[in-house]
């Protein structure tokens, strides 16, 4: 019997890379996107249900896990990927995207865990995969906002395994480095003021260090295959770093002191 997948924001990037690859291996995948009657090649596949789930709307997250087991049954993996980047000063920023920063990337994904579980816990197994970043370990300018979301993403999954682990449930975190999506273009969010002056010569350099970084990363096709790995694995590892820039910058960051980090990263921003 096939196993299923249900994967969260599926309409581009990550997520639709991960459920192509879950459906060429085998797998039965609910792809859950925000507007399914705008999807139409994932919709065409085999054993891929496209349904309704935006990550701020909790009865559509009910939805979507109700309509995942009645059309396969039963649940083996939640890839937790729905994301969104509120970039920017923080003194430009509207309460309401710091609000949806953290009820998509932190509440969001607890509510598509909370919903999982009592699945998981009748059947005695179960695994979460929780897509972080690096940037849940280390930070950039600008990114105060996603930073801080993704650093709770880590600290709660963490937290969340010892739980889980007394239910024979798993849970993994997913580290990418920069990815080659158009996360730039469909979940970055930048609020920047022209008339806060003061902030104009940092902003200036932190915004063409950015551009120079829009082409470089990782595919979402890797990304995908490194999520594949950790959901079937069948290890209690919890992190896995996907990418060179990742690995290789969360090991600096183990052996930098605060200062020397710091000064790193502004120096990779001409700062």
């Amino acid at each position: 019997m096939s196993q299923t997948v249900l994967i969260t924001g599926c309409s581009s990037g990550i997520g639709r890379a991960t459920a192509l690859h879950f459906q060429k291996e085998g797998w039965n995948v609910a792809a859950t996107v925000r507007s399914p009657e705008k999807e139409s090649e994932l919709s065409a596949l085999e054993n891929v249900l496209v349904t309704k789930l935006d990550a701020t709307d909790h009865s559509t997250v009910k939805s979507a896990v109700s309509a995942t087991l009645d059309k396969f049954g039963g649940i083996d993996v939640v890839v937790n990927n729905a994301g969104y980047g509120a970039y920017g000063l923080l003194e430009a920023t509207p309460i309401e995207k710091i609000r949806r920063q953290f009820e998509v990337n932190v509440i969001g994904v607890l509510a598509v865990t909370q919903a999982v579980l009592p699945h998981f816990r009748s059947r005695g197994a179960g695994t979460f995969v929780n897509i972080s970043s690096m940037g849940g370990k280390i930070t950039f300018p600008l990114g105060t906002l996603y930073h801080g979301s993704k650093f709770a993403v880590e600290g709660m999954s963490e937290a969340l395994s010892h739980e889980l682990t007394s239910i024979g449930v798993r849970i993994k975190l997913i580290e990418p480095g920069i990815v080659r999506t158009n996360f730039g273009s469909t979940s970055l969010d930048l609020s920047l003021d022209p008339s806060l002056s003061e902030y104009a010569p940092f902003v200036e350099k932190i915004m063409a260090a950015m551009e120079r970084m829009g082409n470089m990363g990782t595919d979402a096709s890797a990304i995908a295959e490194a999520i594949f790995g950790a959901a079937t694995d069948g290890t209690d590892q919890i992190r896995y770093p996907v990418g060179d820039d990742a690995v290789q910058i969360l090991e600096a960051r183990k052996s930098l002191e605060d200062k020397e980090y710091m000064a790193a990263i502004l120096a990779q921003f001409g700062l």
